[in-house]
């Protein structure tokens, strides 16, 4: 393994009033490679470990091999108050709908958060419109409860591919309880965008984890070389070692939403994928006990006073219904959908159910097919779906395109 000199490294975020931490390009034309820290304000970890990335970076010979790398503080008001955000959750409004009102609205108007969303909505049109493709997110986040590192993506093939070279637990389907996260709008622009939750917020681990999380994510998209493999092999050692050997991919399947978080109160002592019993007593919200109905996974029980969820639960999805979900995305069997009673396009890339005509659909039918709801009413249901809009050949020439095994590489 790598030495851990990362942990000796300052554990106090330098310059919150800067927008970019690095930005850094190599000798040859390449990839682009953006990674956020900070869009919770609360979490220094993500900030913390692209500053030490960049500080080795730049200390280096040869910094880059090829292509482009940049570092991006996310919540700047936030940060500087260490408050998950000021007004409204910066990672909540990324909306089309709610991004046209930002739009519209004059600056002396704005919210808080509304004036961030809009400086990094600026930033990254000009970035995508000048930048080099193909382009790689990762937005770095940690958690209020202790946790195992894992990765969390809306779900499309590109997303799984280039997540299984990490070895760590890969969490489907949290889009389908969340509104407006930040990577769920740049993953409709068809990119690859991955979450990366490195830990609980204040440990030194967190950062450790997400240092090697970035450094391999700038092997993997072939800006950085690494002959003979040593990095490589040392950082998924580190990242397998902090996962507990976990790489399995899990669906989220229930959202504990909050209307205060004020008022909820966790049961003291849980973790996120911590298998408990039907029974178990998890919370109290607004003085009424939260009992877990039946035996489950809990998933990032909530230890803070800001946010809108108390908890998930999540399950392990088998290995065959992965296999069987990507073959059926290959031949494109989701286009096939609106074909039948009940259901049609509403856009081009959502499906308008009729749940009185189609009610025979399932939601686990609709996953298999890269389908997510966006919307449930009493008569109709939307989903969404990412691989129309992914952008696969940019991204064909890769080397874990096409990987069959990415498992090797750990």
């Amino acid at each position: 393994m790598i030495t851990k000199t990362e942990s000796d490294a300052p554990r106090e975020i330098r310059d919150t009033g800067i927008r970019i931490i690095g930005d850094i390009r190599g000798p040859e034309p390449g990839a682009t490679l953006i990674c956020f820290g900070g869009i919770h304000g609360n979490e220094p970890a993500g900030i913390l470990a692209l500053e030490e990335v960049f500080r080795q970076l730049e200390s280096a010979k040869e910094p880059l091999s090829a292509g482009r790398f940049i570092g991006v503080r996310g919540n700047l008001p936030a940060l500087r108050r260490s408050k998950r955000y000021l007004e409204q959750d910066l990672n909540r409004i990324w909306t089309r709908t709610r991004i046209g009102q930002v739009c519209a609205t004059a600056p002396g108007e704005r919210s808080t958060e509304e004036h961030q969303l809009a400086e990094i909505l600026t930033w990254l049109r000009e970035l995508l419109e000048e930048g080099q493709p193909p382009f790689y997110f990762i937005d770095l986040h940690t958690t209020s409860s202790p946790t195992l590192p894992f990765v969390t993506m809306n779900d499309a093939v590109i997303n799984r591919k280039f997540a299984q070279l990490f070895p760590v637990p890969v969490i489907l389907g949290i889009e389908e309880y969340l509104d407006g996260p930040l990577l769920s709008y740049i993953n409709e622009l068809g990119y690859v965008s991955l979450g990366f939750e490195s830990g609980q917020h204040q440990e030194p681990s967190a950062t450790d984890s997400a240092v090697d999380f970035v450094r391999l994510a700038l092997i993997f998209a072939g800006l950085l070389s690494d002959p003979g493999g040593r990095e490589t092999r040392s950082r998924l050692a580190n990242l397998r070692e902090a996962a507990k050997g976990d790489a399995a991919f899990y669906e989220v399947y229930y959202r504990h939403a909050l209307q205060s978080a004020r008022e909820f109160r966790m049961v003291r002592g849980l973790k996120s994928f911590q298998t408990l019993p039907g029974g178990t007593l998890l919370a109290h919200d607004r003085d009424e006990p939260v009992f877990l109905k039946r035996k489950g996974i809990l998933f990032m029980p909530l230890y803070q006073e800001q946010g809108e969820e108390g908890f998930f639960l999540i399950r392990r999805i088998a290995p065959w219904a992965l296999k069987l979900s990507a073959w059926l995305r290959r031949f494109r069997f989701q286009d096939w959908l609106a074909f039948l009673p009940g259901i049609r396009w509403a856009d081009g890339n959502t499906l308008l159910v009729n749940l009185r005509i189609a009610r025979f659909f399932s939601k686990p039918l609709f996953h298999l097919l890269g389908f997510r709801s966006r919307h449930r009413g009493r008569s109709h249901l939307l989903l969404t779906n990412r691989e129309r809009t992914a952008r696969n050949a940019d991204y064909r020439d890769t080397f874990w395109f096409s990987l069959k095994r990415p498992g090797r590489l750990r």
